[in-house]
């Protein structure tokens, strides 16, 4: 097992944005099982590498038992919205409602280049949505509502893990494309 250190709220890679994967090779196959493995571990419905601190456009999901994994994904998103309680692993331990598109459908590769497309609905749309946004240096408490959002930051700001020196990191073997992340 490859489990990694979660980043948490306030680290910088959580706010970039991450670069396509241009290599489909064993260390794009190695970041994958890495970013599973540490999903699991967790365990959480979703991870992306920002969040093992790696600059690149790759998530994995664990949604009503499916896995899956998504490498430089662009979402068509469905007009139907909806709203539930969403949580992150770099923001442990607190949830808040957030509306979200009720299905998406989502185009990327897999680890060794071949094209996807992946539907889903509720959780699974949540998911690959929450995630994408990942990719995209944006949190899910950038899309609650502004009142919402000031409950939120209280509660992050209250949490025990906050301002928390970060974990010792270990060195990610995965290219960061010269970003240092």
């Amino acid at each position: 097992m490859a489990i990694q250190p979660i980043r948490l709220f306030g680290d910088p890679v959580l706010r970039s944005a991450a670069t396509e994967v241009i290599d489909f090779d064993k260390e794009l196959r190695r970041l994958v099982e890495d970013l599973t493995d540490t999903m699991r571990d967790a365990p959480g419905s979703g991870l992306a590498a920002p969040q093992i601190g790696v600059g690149l456009r790759v998530f994995t999901w664990h949604v009503d038992g499916e896995l899956g994994h998504l490498v430089n994904p662009s979402l068509d998103l469905s007009e139907e919205i909806q709203d539930g309680p969403e949580g992150c692993l770099s923001i442990p331990d607190l949830s808040f409602d957030c509306k979200r598109a009720w299905s998406v459908v989502a185009k990327g590769f897999n680890m060794y280049g071949d094209p996807v497309t992946v539907e889903g609905s509720e959780m699974l749309a949540r998911a690959i949505q929450h995630e994408t946004d990942h990719l995209d240096g944006v949190l899910f408490i950038d899309r609650l509502d502004r009142e919402t959002r000031k409950l939120a930051m209280k509660a992050i700001r209250e949490a025990e893990w906050f301002g928390e020196s970060a974990p010792t990191v270990k060195v990610s073997p995965h290219r960061t494309n010269g970003f240092g992340l």
